[in-house]
């Protein structure tokens, strides 16, 4: 035993003598890494106007303005963070996760920094949801406004718009600008109400006038829009911006299936009292590469779609939008999905992980956040109000589910015109979730793919073997995704916080095979994510 002690000491030994010779590692290289990088390369500007590249140039520069602004937003002073930091690597992480905290576990890696705070920076951090609660104020329920400490020691509310003038007021005059130059008339109405939107925290007019602009090859979503960040009460919104640019060929494909928005909704598995909303004629889906990414849009795991706006008054009164970033689904299913695939799903299986698939399950997803319910139907108010710190993490889980139950129904009826069918829809949206079940517990999606991991698995939808691969029970599956849709429905339209937290606190911790899932992705050096190289012309 001494022996084998002594030869365990001369190997260290030798190891740190080499080590010595190189230079020192970070302990962030791997933290790092599980972001892939990807190039968004200059884009393709030959059917452009002069006028129009001025704009497009101009949303850039308004997007670099909510960076800054959204930096304040959710953690403060960036400079002096990034200063203090001398690592490089620690540096990056910092820079992906726009501050000290980990968004994956809310765990800070920044010497001197407590752990997130569930109100982020939204709140005061003393302030508890019973003095929430016993104040009575109206403004503090708006998703516009910070709560902050006044000099008595009370709660105040300071409208976004006042507490970030400075920054607003910047966005504004990039805003006039475009509006000054552009030659469409949708584009200028658009931009001058939303300039307005931001001055006030009144948003409706310009969200209706960005849901009629369907005629400019370039479009700029600006504003509040999230609430992911508010893991308190889930009702403060981030600010964040996206540069696109549109795809008319494949959105003119996706817009067919605009005019069946209804016939969705009454798809939806469960009780008929539980989807009763009625979204807007106005709804569109939209094509686009996605250019340029900025404040919590940037923020450590990149959304690959969009569902706007969250305003439920526009949902009725006029639709959604729903936005795929073609060049980041590609990106991401290259570099994570397609290896994931081959990691988890077992060459037996007769589902397969494909591009196709992937794709489809993102377009239903989106749509899916359009459909449900927005208000609940026993006079608890909005469901954001009612579930609150749990809202995000539901609908999550709602839009995952019925999305991918929509594209087999829609497969089922020959409506898909695409080289995949039903089963590899499956094994590509399991795949999907294990990968993603990796964005933790600080994440209402990372929380929701756990979540459905953990049903489903309780529902024997799937087998997991010694190989660590997976093979699918796929009536299982799908029957069980009905049922959590079914359920989630009916927690949401009825507003039963009580439910929706004891659910998410027994199904959101993962298993010990999701947590060997995690560690063998990792070992196959499958990256968690993505972040962005953005190139100018």
């Amino acid at each position: 035993m001494r022996q084998k002690l002594f030869f365990i000491i001369i190997a260290a030994t030798l190891i740190c003598a080499c080590d010595n010779n190189k230079t020192p590692q970070s302990l962030f290289n791997r933290e790092v890494e599980r972001y892939a990088m990807v190039t968004i390369p200059a884009p393709d500007l030959s059917g452009i106007s002069d006028n129009g590249k001025e704009v497009l140039n101009l949303y850039r520069f308004a997007a670099d303005e909510i960076d800054a602004l959204y930096w304040e937003q959710y953690f403060g002073d960036k400079d002096a963070l990034l200063n203090g930091i001398a690592d490089p690597v620690q540096k990056t992480f910092a820079e992906i996760n726009y501050g000290p905290w980990d968004r994956t576990s809310g765990k800070s890696f920044v010497d001197g920094y407590a752990d997130r705070l569930p109100g982020a920076g939204f709140y005061p951090a003393d302030m508890t949801i019973e003095e929430f609660d016993a104040w009575d104020n109206p403004d503090k329920l708006s998703p516009y406004t910070m709560i902050r400490r006044a000099a008595d020691g009370s709660l105040e509310a300071v409208w976004y718009h006042d507490a970030y003038k400075e920054h607003i007021d910047k966005i504004v005059n990039y805003l006039n600008a475009a509006a000054d130059i552009t030659i469409k008339p949708s584009v200028k109405k658009y931009l001058l109400s939303r300039a307005e939107g931001l001055r006030t925290d009144k948003y409706y007019d310009s969200a209706i006038a960005w849901l009629e602009m369907d005629d400019s090859k370039m479009d700029l979503v600006i504003g509040p829009n999230e609430n992911a960040d508010d893991q308190l009460l889930g009702i403060k919104r981030s600010y964040e911006a996206f540069v696109l640019l549109k795809n008319e060929a494949r959105t003119e494909e996706l817009m067919q299936y605009v005019s069946r928005i209804g016939e969705f909704q009454q798809d939806l598995p469960g009780d008929p009292a539980y989807k009763t909303f009625q979204p807007g004629t106005g709804s569109n889906i939209f094509s686009c590469d996605a250019l340029y990414y900025a404040g919590k849009a940037n923020a450590g795991i990149k959304v690959i779609a969009l569902n706007l706006p969250f305003d439920n008054d526009v949902q009725r009164d006029k639709g959604t939008r729903t936005i795929l970033l073609e060049n980041i689904i590609r990106a991401k299913f290259k570099s994570i999905v397609e290896p994931s695939g081959r990691v988890l799903i077992s060459e037996e299986d007769p589902g397969q992980v494909l591009a196709d698939a992937f794709y489809w399950n993102i377009v239903f997803r989106e749509v899916a956040h359009g459909l449900g319910v927005k208000e609940t139907v026993n006079g608890k108010g909005s469901v954001e109000e009612a579930l609150r710190n749990t809202a995000s993490t539901f609908e999550e889980i709602k839009a995952n589910a019925a999305g991918v139950l929509m594209v087999c129904k829609l497969q089922s009826r020959f409506d898909i015109y695409r080289l995949f069918g039903r089963k590899d829809a499956l094994a590509t949206f399991f795949t999907s979730l294990v990968r993603s079940g990796r964005f933790g517990e600080g994440s209402s999606l990372g929380r929701a793919n756990t979540i459905i991991y953990n049903y489903l698995n309780e529902a024997g939808a799937f087998e997991r073997h010694p190989s660590g691969q997976y093979t699918i029970d796929y009536d299982k599956m799908e029957n069980a995704l009905a049922d959590l849709t079914a359920l989630v429905l009916e927690t949401q339209a009825t507003g039963n916080y009580e439910f929706a937290s004891e659910f998410e606190g027994k199904y959101s911790k993962p298993t010990d095979d999701f947590e060997a899932d995690i560690v063998n992705l990792r070992l196959e050096k499958v990256p968690m994510d993505v972040r962005f190289e953005f190139k100018k012309r």
